[in-house]
């Protein structure tokens, strides 16, 4: 028996010294790793570093240029089919055609009947029986209304709906599919959070091995129990969710910096030997001796972390003491009110995160807020001075496939240098030929980084961003949280990437039942407060709050009035907040010269006699940033304590 076929006896996935090219671009080289059942990977890197190959390889779409690919024959693999589904086939036979077997024995069953063979009748009806089939339609339907399906929707044919909601039935049909191997790629593109967090909870329970891409870091730690790391040509597999891997990673890194750096000093001393006495009779063995181990030596490379997107929100011009306010407005499409007598204010410095189910509304209060959808009654007020910057899909079906990035920005600022266009664009990545290349084949993602650029161009005191991190990869999500959490203007995003909610937004409110409100809890509680609402709805209806409490509170004033006095608090409190971002920014700083000195006297060599002034230098500008580190760490716990009271208060 050859090696390879004894080690698809083997039950697990697994790569032996595996290359894999596409066109001249060389994906994995030599490279070896081992998923075992039950295992949850989440696959991480760079596009273009071959995630999707690694995908096409296991369904034996794409060949190894080397080595091999196995798997045990007896696997079923399931994963979401790419292409659009089409047809007047119902919603739910298109997701039971998930379960192969099921389809073949309902196929032989019919064929049975027909020939009135009794016997066969009997065995196809225990095959049934095994494989849960008779419950097989209650799976289906339990699917389509965790995906976010009504079931009116069941019997709707697949042609009566969007391309989002078809690309949610390709992911029912792949779920439904009874798999020993399932392959997801991006599986969050198309959903809501309601659905992510449902999606959570269906994988986690999951019995077989997945493997998992994705940039969403909260998805990825809540399922996975191991990370695949694609970089440099080959596959690493780290133990644990996406935050071990971050810092096993980042140990690892800077343990190879540090031997890099201890190992080109060591180099240059050889060299600088060999250059001095290969010339010398008497020293001219040692010299060749050295030459020898110096070509021997395996060369540690630099470590690289550093993400290629570096930028942040230019600061406003102006920012008004209120951006905007609504009382009393509904707006819709046509003669569907959408949303009824929603109050709102926007002021200087909030940062508000929009909860809610698909189609309650959110997109359709962005839009009222961009003034880009006009109400249907009550009074919409924008401040003459508020700039806006509104983040929205469709935009990026508005970019001019025949324009560069470099035109595009042109467009908006006609007086700007070149040079300093370029040198924007290169903060989000766009290299000099990108930045100069028309963007008829852009990605998705270099699309959504474009956008970004021109609206983060035009200095807006009004961030309006729905689904802004579609496309995105980690690195650019978290470069952009970064940039957002120092934005002093005011923002409202729609996200269902909840870092990114997490990160930058103080406020939560939800959307439901045609109703803006705020939603009390933590973003974190929000999983079990919809499980909890959800397996209490009997009616089909979206969950709404119970505002009892504030309701208690302000029992005695009017709801516009409430709603002064919550922004007059919010401007009293945006000074401190301020002042906690300030501290965090200097905290973060002080940090990252500490690793660096501390990685400086890791080195041994520090300690010898030649170095001993250099060494109380370094001792003593630790001690500095030390003391300045425990001031502001300080007077961050009694900045963000404050805040805390202040927001205790009642409104």
């Amino acid at each position: 028996m050859s090696q390879a076929i004894r080690l698809q006896c083997v039950p697990m996935l697994q790569a032996i010294n595996l290359s894999v090219r596409r066109g001249v671009k060389l994906l994995f080289e030599e490279t070896y790793f081992q998923i075992h059942p039950t295992q949850k990977v989440g696959l991480t890197g760079a596009n273009g570093t071959g995630k999707s190959s690694l995908f096409s390889l296991i369904l034996k779409q794409l060949h190894a240029d080397t080595g091999d690919c196995l798997y045990p024959d007896h696997w079923v693999i399931a994963h979401v089919a790419q292409e659009t589904p089409d047809g007047k086939q119902s919603a739910i036979d298109f997701v039971l055609d998930g379960d192969a077997e099921l389809r073949q024995i309902q196929q032989n069953l019919i064929e049975a009947e027909k020939n009135n063979d009794g016997m066969l009748l009997a065995t196809l009806h225990t095959q049934l029986d095994n494989i849960n089939g008779y419950s097989a339609k209650a799976r289906a339907s339990q699917l389509l209304s965790g995906l976010g399906f009504v079931a009116s929707d069941e019997t709707r044919s697949i042609n009566e709906f969007s391309g989002g909601w078809r690309m949610r039935l390709n992911l029912g049909q792949a779920l439904m599919c009874r798999s020993d191997l399932l392959l997801l790629d991006e599986p969050t593109n198309h959903l809501d959070l309601d659905t992510i967090i449902w999606l959570e909870s269906w994988l986690t329970a999951y019995r077989g091995t997945l493997l998992l891409i994705s940039h969403d870091r909260d998805f990825l730690n809540n399922i996975c129990t191991h990370i695949a790391h694609l970089e440099h040509q080959t596959i690493q597999l780290y133990t644990g969710n996406y935050s071990a891997f971050e810092r096993i990673r980042a140990e690892r890194l800077a343990n190879q910096q540090s031997q890099y750096i201890k190992q080109q000093r060591n180099i240059k001393h050889i060299e600088s030997y060999i250059e001095r006495f290969r010339a010398k009779a008497t020293k001219a063995k040692q010299a060749q001796s050295r030459l020898k181990a110096l070509e021997r030596m395996q060369t540690i490379a630099p470590a690289h972390v550093d993400s290629p997107f570096h930028f942040s929100l230019f600061e406003p011009e102006k920012i008004p003491n209120s951006l905007l306010h609504m009382e009393h407005v509904s707006a819709g499409y046509e003669n569907n009110c959408i949303l009824k007598n929603v109050d709102f204010q926007l002021l200087p410095g909030d940062r508000i995160g929009l909860l809610g189910p698909n189609g309650a509304g959110k997109s359709t209060f962005i839009k009222i807020l961009a003034n880009q959808l006009k109400i249907q009654s009550g009074e919409f007020h924008l401040a003459k001075e508020t700039k806006i910057g509104y983040f929205a899909q469709h935009q990026l079906e508005q970019l001019q496939n025949d324009h560069s990035p470099i035109e595009h920005l042109q467009q908006i600022d006609r007086k700007a240098r070149e040079a300093d266009l370029r040198n924007f664009l290169g903060r989000f990545g766009f290299s000099s030929d990108m930045a100069l290349s028309k963007i008829q084949n852009f990605s998705g993602g270099e699309k959504s980084r474009l956008v970004l650029a021109m609206l983060i161009y035009q200095r807006p005191n009004l961030l309006l961003l729905d689904e802004p991190t579609n496309h995105l990869d980690l690195e650019m999500r978290e470069a952009l949280a970064e940039a957002l959490q120092e934005f002093s203007g005011a923002m409202v995003i729609v996200s269902h990437d909840r870092h990114l909610l997490n990160s930058t937004c103080d406020q939560l409110l939800l959307v439901s039942q045609q109703s803006v409100c705020e939603f009390p809890l933590s973003l974190d509680e929000y999983p079990k407060w919809l499980s909890e609402h959800n397996a209490n709805r009997t009616d089909g209806t979206t969950p709404t709050i119970n505002n009892t409490n504030n309701q208690n509170i302000s029992q005695n004033i009017s709801n516009k009035e409430k709603k002064q006095l919550q922004a007059e608090q919010r401007k009293k409190t945006l000074p401190l907040r301020n002042k906690i971002k300030r501290l965090e920014n200097e905290m973060h700083k002080v940090s990252e010269k500490l690793i660096v000195i501390n990685q400086q006297l890791s080195d041994s060599d520090i300690y010898a006699e030649q170095n001993k002034q250099k060494l109380q230098l370094l001792l003593l500008e630790k001690a500095e940033l030390d003391k300045i580190h425990e001031a502001n760490e300080l007077d961050w716990l009694d900045s963000s304590e404050e805040l805390e009271k202040s927001s205790l208060l009642p409104h």
